[in-house]
């Protein structure tokens, strides 16, 4: 694995720490991993809902 640093709030990672000790995770590394996980999966489904509503919008109506 890499290593890579990032500044985070400390709201922010007061936040993360509460979730880590109520046992959602077990450490910051996880966490992150997971939110990072977590984004790439929404955008590709944002992008992927986006291609297909353009395809629908094509066989509907033709190219513009």
């Amino acid at each position: 694995m890499e290593a890579i640093p990032a500044k985070i709030t400390p709201k922010l990672i007061d936040e993360m720490d509460t979730l880590i000790r109520e046992g959602w995770y077990a450490n910051r590394s996880e966490f992150i991993r997971e939110a990072i996980r977590d984004t790439i999966k929404k955008l590709k489904a944002e992008r992927l809902e986006a291609a297909i509503k353009e395809d629908v919008k094509w066989g509907l109506y033709g190219k513009d």
